[in-house]
């Protein structure tokens, strides 16, 4: 092995003890027992999950099974992921949400620096109990926990677990707990908003910063958001004859002509056959054998369409 590298042992909660790992700093809303109030956890184990293909988009979080955020999301389903502006009496709001073993009641006397607010979700169903938003975070996700994957419906608060255990959502293991949830809503403040709709630039970027773990017994690590640096995505064509190639050998009576296939030698070359495939169900559903640059500029205005009403 290179000797510029010395080999870490790897242990439990490897992304914090044995690595460092850069995450972003989060808090999430359950509702508590009786679904009357919404307590706050601190949380980096948080990522994309399902991001396209799917029927629904969906994150994934990590966390302890004996934690107020599981035992919230084992009674309710629901939850808020409040992303949080950085300063530094709002990271120590953080890291005293972040102490295991408060109960809600505490965690909900103990939250002075934030305003639990109502959100999209229960703007469109009043009668429905759902978890507060943060009114001071920058974005919120509002989610639902989707317990029919890994026939995790019936898992329940328990004070102990001893198996069997899912492989991947609900009660994992002894102490641990996956949770795969579907992405309800994105609430983004009115600037960053207006940014993704209008063009992002390095003025109006999301100032999110980025959470380092905890690192020994005396410290959480948070680093500030930067101005970040834009570097433009290269300018590859592929060459026409490679868009065919790929074209004639979908399974399908659907024909191309030169023109139209043109307008597709930008698209990278892993997403090919998925943009081919999409032009060819375009072409079933409209009873069309033969496309051209007509058709196809018909298929991009569409898919902008689209791509715009979820916006």
């Amino acid at each position: 092995m290179n000797n510029k590298f010395k080999d870490v042992r790897i242990m439990d909660n490897f992304y914090q003890s044995s690595s460092f790992i850069p995450m972003p700093l989060t808090l999430i809303g359950t509702l508590n027992e009786d679904g009357t109030k919404t307590s706050f956890g601190a949380y980096s184990l948080i990522f994309p999950y399902y991001v396209a293909g799917k029927d629904f988009y969906a994150m994934l979080l990590e966390c302890r099974n004996s934690s107020n955020t599981a035992k919230g999301l084992l009674r309710h389903k629901k939850c808020t992921l409040n992303f949080m502006p950085y300063t530094t009496k709002y990271f120590e709001e953080h890291v005293n949400m972040g102490f295991p073993g408060d109960t809600p009641e505490e965690k909900i006397k103990n939250l002075t620096r934030f305003t639990p607010v109502d959100g999209k979700s229960k703007e469109e169903d009043p009668n429905g109990n759902y978890p507060k938003i943060l009114d001071e975070a920058l974005q919120v996700f509002e989610c639902s926990w989707v317990s029919e994957l890994d026939n995790a419906t019936n898992d329940e608060v328990l004070e102990e677990y001893n198996g069997p255990y899912h492989n991947f959502n609900g009660i994992t293991s002894k102490y641990g707990a996956h949770f795969i949830l579907k992405v309800d809503y994105i609430l983004l403040k009115e600037k960053y908003y207006d940014a993704l709709v209008n063009g992002v630039t390095k003025s109006n970027f999301c100032p999110l910063p980025t959470n380092w773990g905890y690192r020994d017994s005396k410290n959480f690590w948070c680093s500030d958001f930067k101005k970040p640096i834009a570097v433009g995505i290269p300018d590859r064509k592929i060459d026409v004859s490679s868009v065919r190639y790929a074209a004639d050998r979908l399974q399908t009576d659907v024909k191309f002509t030169d023109d139209a296939l043109e307008m597709l030698v930008k698209v990278p070359r892993p997403f090919l056959k998925l943009v081919l495939n999409g032009c060819v169900k375009w072409a079933d559903e409209n009873n069309c054998k033969l496309i051209t640059s007509k058709e196809m500029q018909i298929i991009n205005d569409k898919r902008s369409k689209e791509k715009n009403n979820k916006k």
